[in-house]
């Protein structure tokens, strides 16, 4: 099974629709230990994302490049960087490809992870976007390795971000705003978790009904 990578104007609609969609959830989960500001700045990304997109017919690798741009150049807090370098490693590990199979998907995903870490100073526990990112990454290579089909990969890699999302609610955040919080940040979900288990999973149920 692989995905054409033509699909890159369809794929990045169903992560722009998501953002919109939970704008107000994700502004409600960061105001409780953060600015609250988490939706209103990714929903105006992506809003943006969706403008610079229309007219055009974006390869998956055009399409990604476009998203990090427009996160990196014109959203504010320390979002827009991180998902600008994780959307540009997904757009660099696609380029020139005609079709993307589950082996090329899986290293879209470790460069997506390692644009965020080369960056930020967060670590997996930190209660960050890589809690729920880096499960995800590792689900959907363990699959592929255990011989799964990309449509399986992708349902295994949902299921870990869901699950590496939720466990952020147990965590004191270690990285940013939240920190200086200590004790008293356990027991809330992080913004940026939320928001990588939603793009993860607009994501792969954008992808998973145009496989071939």
């Amino acid at each position: 099974m692989v995905l054409s990578a033509k699909y890159g104007k369809e794929i990045a609609d169903g992560l722009i629709q998501t953002i919109q969609l939970n704008k107000d959830y994700l502004s409600e989960i960061d105001g409780k230990i953060g600015d609250g500001d988490h939706g209103i700045n990714m929903n105006k990304g992506f809003t943006m994302c969706r403008e610079r997109l229309e007219g055009q017919s974006p390869s998956v690798s055009e399409a990604f490049a476009i998203i990090s741009q427009t996160l990196m150049e014109d959203i504010g807090g320390s979002m827009g960087p991180l998902y600008g370098v994780l959307f540009e490693g997904m757009s660099m590990a696609s380029e020139g490809r005609e079709a993307i199979a589950a082996e090329d998907f899986a290293q879209m995903l470790s460069a997506a992870v390692e644009g965020v870490m080369e960056i930020g100073s967060a670590q997996v526990g930190d209660k960050t976007l890589l809690d729920t990112l880096v499960p995800a990454k590792d689900a959907f290579a363990d699959s592929l390795a255990a011989g799964h089909g990309f449509d399986e990969c992708l349902s295994a890699m949902k299921e870990a971000a869901s699950a590496g999302w939720r466990s952020t609610e147990n965590m004191v955040a270690k990285i940013g705003r939240a920190s200086r919080l200590g004790e008293r940040s356990r027991g809330v979900l992080d913004a940026g978790a939320t928001s990588c288990y939603l793009l993860l999973t607009a994501l792969a149920d954008s992808i998973l009904p145009l496989l071939t």
